[in-house]
Order: structure tokens, then C-alpha cells, then sequence
């Protein structure tokens, strides 16, 4: 397994952590954190505990995702080559094509004879 492989797992299950983190969050109360634990009241450690909790996991999350993208950018296998861009190498540049001669316009055509 390469480590862009690894890290290509690690984003995938990050930013489904994410979009679950954010669905469960709802600031006006109204959202699927409510329906958890039948209300804000019987809520374990109170609504404005879990609402924090969940602010905070959804910083560190994104910041994680962030990271793991950029840290990938490392892992792709660029194959052998000095990486430097082929884009600005005049060396390897084909050589133009040769256009092929059109024939001279000749009168070699008969001739289109008017109606009278």
C-alpha cells in the first residue's frame, strides 16, 4: 500500500467525519442535535457543552483535512524525472511540421461558357 494510498483513506474518512459533524450541529436547536437525547435539557453536560464540542471538532477536523491535502501533495508518485517542468524545455520541443505546397493556380479549366 503506498503512502498516497494511506493518505487518500485518511482524507476520505476525515471529511466523512466532517459532513457528519456538521449535520449534527444546528445553532437555532432545531437540527438532528436536539433529537439526541429527547431535548436540550436531558442533554448530558448541558446544550451549550455539546454545541462547543462540536464547534471545536469541526475546527480540528477541517484543520486535519487541510493538512492530510497538502501533506499528499508529498506522497504523489511523480515517477522518475527531475521535476522540473517539460513546459519550458526547448530542447525536447518537436521540430515544426512542414506544411505541404498547394499546386499554382493554373488555367488549366476549361472555360464555363455563358447562356445566351
Amino acid at each position: 500500500m503506498s503512502t498516497f494510498t494511506i493518505f487518500l483513506v485518511l482524507i476520505v474518512v476525515v471529511a466523512f467525519l466532517l459532513i457528519v459533524v456538521i449535520m449534527v450541529q444546528n445553532p437555532k436547536g432545531g437540527g438532528l442535535s436536539s433529537s439526541f437525547g429527547g431535548g436540550g435539557t436531558q442533554q448530558l453536560g448541558g446544550v451549550k457543552k455539546t454545541t462547543d464540542f462540536l464547534d471545536k471538532s469541526t475546527w480540528y477536523l477541517a484543520t486535519l483535512l487541510l493538512v492530510l491535502i497538502l501533506a499528499s501533495n508529498v506522497a504523489i508518485n511523480r515517477g522518475p524525472g527531475t521535476g522540473e517542468s517539460k513546459a519550458l524545455d526547448t530542447e525536447a520541443a518537436p521540430a515544426p511540421v512542414a506544411l505541404p505546397e498547394t499546386p499554382a493556380a493554373t488555367n488549366d479549366v476549361a472555360p464555363v461558357k455563358e447562356a445566351e
